[in-house]
């Protein structure tokens, strides 16, 4: 059992953005006769390297070129025009048969909501008052809020719309998910955070939901080689930029997992935990024992003809 995981950087070292897009909705098609459960698909802004700005479009894309592949957009909710995030949200359940399902966010970078002409002060606010708009909208209601009437049509397929989970790494992360009724799908964790949501939940009349809160040194980018060493030689530049790149965002971040402090590929290969490559022999074992591998198979804008090697080899093994 595994996931693919789509952020769809592509540094100047890597394939041209088109190639990694035609890739991640050929791959999906593919790995979901393979064991693969889900594509998750993450969204940031203005970087360098073209990070994913879209996940709803990518989703839709990949939607249509699948049957049960579960998509988990993770969506940087303070940033949306809420009528229109409902309205894409809508859309995409009826495209994807119900499949897509949701982790919000508030992000961390101060770019992000300059570019959007939004105070980053605001975003706690922000979060708390479209996840309520954002709720009322899916369910069918007519909105009426800061001067704006909003109805949201056609209505989701799933009533009362896609299921919710609430992301970050902060106590405050889940007791906004516990206050709402969310689940909570962590990036990181706290002492403390699972009591907090379950706390928060009951508070306000609900039983805790879903909880995934990951240990720091949790494997998020993982690929399988027939020779470890050659294929540190073949892609630990590109894992490497993911790495830095998540780090530079990231300086002072010592709880969420996907982050190092690795500055060459010798030093992501030895002492991270976050992009490994295992032998073949390595990853049938951790397989047998139950593991879920997070596979990011395009991770730095590996060139898809190099990718798709280690996800099938991978692929191979269930």
């Amino acid at each position: 059992m595994f996931t693919l995981r789509f952020d769809m950087r592509a540094p100047a070292i890597g394939a041209p953005p088109t190639d990694l897009y035609a890739a991640a909705t050929e791959m999906s098609a593919w790995a979901e006769t393979r064991g693969c459960v889900a594509a998750v698909l993450c969204e940031h802004h203005c970087a360098d390297d073209g990070y994913l700005p879209s996940p709803l479009l990518l989703g839709a894309a990949i939607a249509a070129r699948t049957e049960q592949l579960m998509l988990n957009l993770v969506i940087l909710l303070p940033l949306y025009d809420v009528a229109r995030l409902a309205e894409d949200i809508a859309v995409l359940d009826h495209i994807s048969a119900g499949r897509a399902t949701y982790v919000f966010g508030i992000g961390y970078r101060a770019e992000e909501y300059a570019h959007f002409g939004l105070s980053m002060s605001d975003r706690g606010r922000l979060a708390d008052e479209k996840l309520g708009l954002l709720r009322r909208l899916l369910a069918g209601e007519e909105v009426e809020h800061g001067g704006r009437r909003m109805k949201v049509t056609p209505r989701p397929r799933t009533p009362e719309g896609p299921m919710m989970s609430w992301g970050g790494a902060s106590l405050a992360a889940a007791r906004r998910a516990g206050r709402n009724g969310l689940g909570l799908l962590a990036n990181g964790g706290v002492p403390g955070m699972q009591e907090e949501y379950e706390k928060a939940c009951r508070d306000n009349g609900f039983e805790p939901g879903f909880v995934l809160i990951p240990d720091r040194d949790t494997a998020s980018n993982c690929f399988v080689a027939d020779d470890v060493g050659a294929a540190w030689d073949e892609i630990g530049e590109y894992l490497l930029h993911d790495a830095m790149a998540y780090s530079e965002w990231n300086p002072d971040n010592q709880v969420s997992a996907n982050i190092t402090t690795a500055k060459t590929v010798d030093e992501l290969r030895h002492t991270s935990p976050t992009h490994v490559i295992l032998s073949v022999e390595e990853a049938r074992q951790r397989l047998a024992q139950g593991e879920i591998f997070n596979l990011s198979p395009l991770c730095g804008g590996i060139p898809p003809e190099i990718a798709w090697p280690y996800l099938k080899r991978f692929a191979a093994l269930n």
